[in-house]
């Protein structure tokens, strides 16, 4: 019997649930019923004050917290919920962060553990419960309701140890930053580090030195099936070749050798003409592999996945896990939660959810495809890991990503099909493969054939890793070689040297960013995403074909902050420091100790700032060798305000009054043909804090600018394309510049290459390790290579 439009359940009759999404809450509240009203914060509603350091250094470090701006009304409508509410459940996300929100909530009800109860102690509100959702179907729901327990106090100091850490790194060490780089900046305890890694790879590459060497490989054909083989060993030692001229010799002879053991085929009176010669097999190996599958995903993992596969960011990711555990209006099944919290970093499978995939995937597949016994993976010894929860996988394997797809949006049924296919993978038989290698011995020189062939699916019937440039080649990508017998004579079409360069590490992608920052141990699951959009959307690293590199100023950041506090900004310090947090969260150390260890070199340090020195690490100052004061004659030197750094005369203030900025070292402006479109004076091409720009001559009188154009014209209108950056996550694209006229974007550099297809002129300029630098006609999106270098010289 459905309730009356106008029921009202008596007070003292209903539980009041709170939980920390409005989604989470639709779907929470369809699962528990009337006896239930569940209420949502929306985050956080309580934090350290904004315009001061909130936080007592002198009595513990005790920190002021105030409600957050605009969260005013969504704590009152939980104070007035609460009043007639028989118990409070605080049901928010199962980290650190959802029980410092629970502890915040409770301390505002009046009631909660020892911290959260009220003045002296005293319980003064409804009694209060924790709940814990791993994951939010109807049976998970009902269980953590009835089995709710206390706020883990630990767990909110270790949450409080590291934003009072946080709070201290970025209020006292920001101002380092106003003085000596710009005004305005912000120091992060931990996304300097991370900026620091990227930093530090770009001075690899730019230190970095090519050598060149060279590689032999021969093209060889067994009845129609054509294959290669490397030169592996000159002389019984590894083929090393360093120049041309030694790379057309051993070719000259390895081609002399073939045609010589050609000839001596059957005296001379061989069958095989195809080709300069033939190779004799002298030796083959054949061995079964076994490979098995990945574990489910942790967050890490699928933040390196998704940007592997999908070409997502770590952002992206997890908003759209976050929705998928939420839950999903699912047709007549109602709001349903599709995976198990996505904040984890363990691999652990519970038996009942290994079981029941096992179930679906013997109908699926059959038992061939099964793994033994049930793989229940995770390893609570495992560096770094925490084991709090399971890994990332469906809640219900039964639920086939085809079967939900019309109620998912795109992106969701992307993210939801690769989690779904990762974790029944995992329960999934390994993959065997025959593999070979086959040795051509012609004396001095040894070639070698390796390939492998799937002899059983397995696991890849379903779900393969993906890879980027830079990843080893996966076995089950090897080439697939002809069944060949020691003795047997192959036709050799041709013997081909290939020049190349030793390459530098390559720049960070989010995906080895990511995994970069997890082997390291700095940060952890909940924050990998926002260290990596922080130093995109402070300008400190930008996004180019997918890569990191650091801006101008997030290098003079770097500097000073490393150069200042070089045992705060370092690896080791940084992943120590997240072990110390875990200790707290286990009850092995106080928080207030942890602060104060940190606190009193980093202070030291504070009182010890060379703002000269820091400018000179953060701008080139060498132009100011012979420069004096226009206005006495004296020299100029580097000072840092409030303002940001400046020059000024070594007489100032006393007896000089000159001064001037000190920003960034720009280009000098350069005359162009293009005209302001506001007033009609010529543009000069300007340089700015994101890139080149054309500028009005007449500035500031007009302030006309626009983008940097291009040269190549836009397939669509004949606009000329010119580069912008994307607001959000500030990565560089093209578009045309009659927008929003025309909507065209290229996301990769346009040059004015003609197409060898239609004729158009106008290309993007792409590039990948493994294919190397290629063309993109704008217009027909046909394909052809660019060779820079000579890769390869047939002979």
């Amino acid at each position: 019997m459905e309730e009356p439009a106008d029921f009202a359940a008596p007070p003292g009759s209903i539980a009041l649930v709170v939980v920390e999404s409005p989604a989470k809450a639709k779907t929470i509240g369809r699962y528990l019923g009337r006896g239930y009203k569940v209420k949502a914060t929306v985050g956080h509603i309580r934090d350290l004050p904004e315009k001061k350091l909130g936080v007592d250094i002198e009595n513990g470090f005790k920190p002021e917290y105030v409600t957050i701006e605009g969260k005013e009304k969504t704590l009152a409508e939980l104070k007035s919920a609460a009043k007639d509410a028989s118990e409070v459940i605080l049901a928010t996300d199962p980290d650190r962060e959802g029980e410092a929100i629970a502890w915040h909530v409770a301390s505002q009800l009046g009631g909660g553990g020892k911290k959260g109860a009220g003045k002296a102690g005293v319980r003064t509100g409804p009694p209060i419960r924790r709940a814990l959702f791993h994951e939010i179907t109807k049976d998970a729901v009902q269980r953590a309701i009835a089995n709710a327990g206390q706020i883990d106090d630990r767990k909110v100091d270790a949450q409080q140890a590291r934003r009072v850490l946080d709070r201290l790194v970025g209020y006292k060490a920001s101002p380092v930053l106003w003085k000596t780089v710009k005004k305005g900046l912000s120091a992060g305890r931990v996304q300097t580090v991370a900026l620091r890694l990227i930093v530090e790879r770009e001075r690899e590459i730019r230190a970095f030195t090519p050598i060149e060497y060279w590689t032999i490989a021969a093209d060889l054909d067994k009845d129609g099936q054509r294959f290669s083989a490397k030169l592996h060993h000159i002389d019984g030692k590894k083929a090393e070749i360093a120049t041309e001229a030694d790379a057309r010799r051993i070719v000259d002879e390895v081609t002399a050798a073939a045609a010589d053991v050609r000839r001596a085929m059957n005296g001379g009176a061989s069958s095989l003409t195809d080709g300069i010669g033939a190779f004799l097999v002298t030796d083959v190996k054949r061995r079964e592999r076994r490979k098995n599958p990945q574990a489910p995903f942790t967050t890490s993992t699928l933040q390196q996945e998704a940007a592997k596969k999908l070409g997502f960011g770590s952002k992206r990711t997890m908003r759209l896990a976050q929705d998928l555990y939420e839950g999903v209006e699912v047709g007549a099944e109602g709001g349903v939660g599709l995976i198990t919290y996505m904040r984890t970093d363990s691999t652990r499978v519970s038996e009942s959810a290994a079981t029941a995939a096992r179930d679906h995937l013997r109908t699926l597949f059959g038992a061939d495809y099964l793994a033994d016994e049930p793989r229940l993976f995770g390893d609570s010894k495992a560096k770094n890991t925490q084991d709090a929860h399971e890994s990332v996988r469906p809640t219900d394997p039964a639920r086939r990503p085809e079967l939900i797809q019309r109620y998912l949006s795109a992106d969701q049924f992307k993210l939801y099909q690769m989690i779904w296919q990762r974790f029944m993978a995992s329960q999934m038989a390994a993959a065997v493969f025959d593999t070979t290698a086959v040795d051509f011995d012609l004396g001095t020189y040894l070639f070698r054939s390796t390939g492998s062939v799937v002899k059983f699916q397995g696991f890849l019937a379903l779900y393969r890793e993906g890879h980027e440039d830079g990843d080893e080649r996966a076995l089950e990508d090897e080439q697939a070689l002809p069944v060949l017998q020691t003795g047997e004579h192959v036709p050799v079409l041709a013997v081909t040297p290939a020049q190349h360069f030793t390459e530098p590490p390559p720049r960070y992608s989010e995906a080895s960013l990511v995994k970069e920052l997890e082997q390291l141990g700095i940060g952890r699951p909940s924050t990998y995403a926002s260290i990596i959009s922080t130093l995109v959307d402070r300008r400190y690293a930008q996004l180019e074909q997918r890569r990191f590199t650091p801006t101008s100023l997030g290098d003079s950041v770097e500097k000073v902050m490393v150069r200042q506090f070089p045992d705060i900004f370092n690896v080791d310090f940084t992943s120590e420091m997240e072990t110390e947090l875990d200790k707290v969260e286990e009850g092995e150390r106080s928080w207030q100790r942890v602060l104060k260890d940190f606190y009193s070199p980093f202070s030291k340090r504070l009182e010890t700032v060379d703002i000269e020195g820091l400018i000179a690490a953060a701008h080139d100052l060498s132009v100011l060798a012979g420069e004096k004061c226009p206005e006495c004659g004296g020299r100029l030197v580097p000072k840092g305000g409030f303002f940001g750094p400046f020059l000024a005369c070594e007489n100032h203030p006393k007896k000089c009054k000159h001064t001037r900025p000190l920003g960034r070292d720009r280009k000098p402006a350069e005359p162009t043909n293009y005209v302001c479109h506001e007033c009609g004076a010529p543009m000069l091409k300007r340089s700015g804090r994101t890139g080149e720009f054309l500028g009005c001559s007449r500035f500031p009188k007009c302030r006309g600018t626009r983008s940097m154009p291009t040269g190549v014209h836009c397939p669509k209108d004949g606009g000329e394309l010119a580069a912008r950056r994307s607001k959000k996550r500030g990565k560089v694209f093209y578009g045309c510049e009659n927008y929003p006229t025309c909507d065209f974007v290229a996301w990769d550099k346009p040059v004015p290459d003609t197409c060898p297809e239609c004729g158009y002129v106008g290309a993007e300029a792409k590039s990948t390790k493994t294919r190397g630098s290629y063309r993109r006609c704008l217009k027909c999106a046909n394909e052809w290579d660019v060779a820079l270098l000579p890769e390869a010289v047939a002979v």
